[in-house]
């Protein structure tokens, strides 16, 4: 690097800043040699206080920032992972995944109650479709209220009374340094998680091979597999905003890559789920293979729910939502 001032957009919530100051952290110490400059950048979805369904689901949060990308505004854009459609867009790629931090979603609650406490027919806030179909699931009482707003006016909204619980992500609390809010962190057997979840993504114009080398340097190849194997389930269910889609990648055990040759390498677990947020039905699935094979068991996972009746539930949520 020729000591190149480097512009990287975030979104100009709180824990989208300090999600980009990690990154440039991470930056720096692998390229001391270049400068860096942080321009935030209000994204439709901080903007607006109506539902993620309508004002077009959580691509709304990467929209203009790769917008800013594409015009050569900045060179490198900062995104939550689980944000990120699944199809990517022209012009522009993902050069990084950052190394994951916890995946799980945890409740914040009023007297720091666990979900097993909470009373008949407590109140949850969350307006994502997939932690409303797990919620149910487990507890069909519940009653699930669309919530809106940052981290900090979620957590505000509880503490005032407005709703006696929410689902947030573990990972954007323990970046604020307010996991110590949770009231439990939910297992993934309770509730699986998104797409992408804990992870950070830094993407580049497609030519732009400075800043692209430069992103590279901070790439953790184990989460960048595992989340392909996340988003390929994902895309293969090709489920919009409305969907109630969960899947969680991990490495396993060295397994048999040629049974002729007795090869060893790493292998891939992948969970996957696909939900009704307004009943709490929920179709799960499980495959095991070469994590070489990342993506392919992600398909295979999505076509073992589609023959399950995933269709039928992707469809659904989508007819339920254009009807309101």
């Amino acid at each position: 690097m020729s000591g190149r001032l480097f512009l990287v957009g975030s979104r100009g919530s709180r824990l989208s800043r300090r999600q980009t100051e990690l990154a440039l952290d991470a930056l720096r110490r692998a390229r001391p040699d270049s400068r860096f400059e942080l321009r935030a950048i209000r994204t439709t979805g901080d903007r607006s206080r109506a539902s993620l369904g309508e004002i077009g689901g959580r691509g709304v949060f990467v929209a203009e920032l790769e917008h800013a990308l594409l015009a050569g505004e900045i060179d490198v854009a900062v995104h939550s992972l689980k944000d990120m459609p699944s199809d990517a867009t022209d012009g522009l790629a993902v050069a990084a995944v950052m190394e994951r931090a916890d995946v799980r979603d945890a409740l914040v609650s009023r007297g720091r109650l666990t979900m097993a406490d909470l009373a008949d027919g407590a109140v949850v806030g969350t307006g994502s479709p997939r932690r409303a179909a797990q919620l149910l699931a487990a507890r069909p009482d519940l009653h699930i209220a669309d919530i809106r707003g940052n981290v900090d006016t979620r957590i505000r909204k509880v503490e005032d009374g407005r709703y006696d619980a929410a689902v947030l992500a573990a990972a954007g609390l323990a970046r604020l340094g307010w996991l110590d809010r949770a009231a439990e962190v939910l297992p993934t057997e309770v509730m699986l998680p998104a797409v992408g979840q804990g992870a950070l993504a830094l993407q580049v114009r497609a030519d732009d091979p400075e800043a692209s080398d430069l992103a590279s340097a901070v790439d953790h190849p184990a989460s960048r597999l595992v989340t392909a194997a996340e988003r390929a389930f994902e895309a293969r269910l090709g489920g919009g905003c409305h969907a109630a889609i969960a899947a969680l990648a991990e490495l396993t055990r060295s397994v048999i890559l040629s049974e002729a040759e007795g090869d060893l390498g790493a292998g891939l677990r992948l969970r996957g789920l696909v939900g009704d947020p307004a009943g709490g039905r929920l179709l799960r699935g499980e495959v095991e293979g070469p994590v070489a094979e990342a993506e392919a068991l992600g398909v295979r996972l999505a076509e073992q729910l589609i023959e399950q009746g995933a269709a039928s539930l992707l469809a659904a949520a989508s007819s339920r939502e254009a009807a309101r």
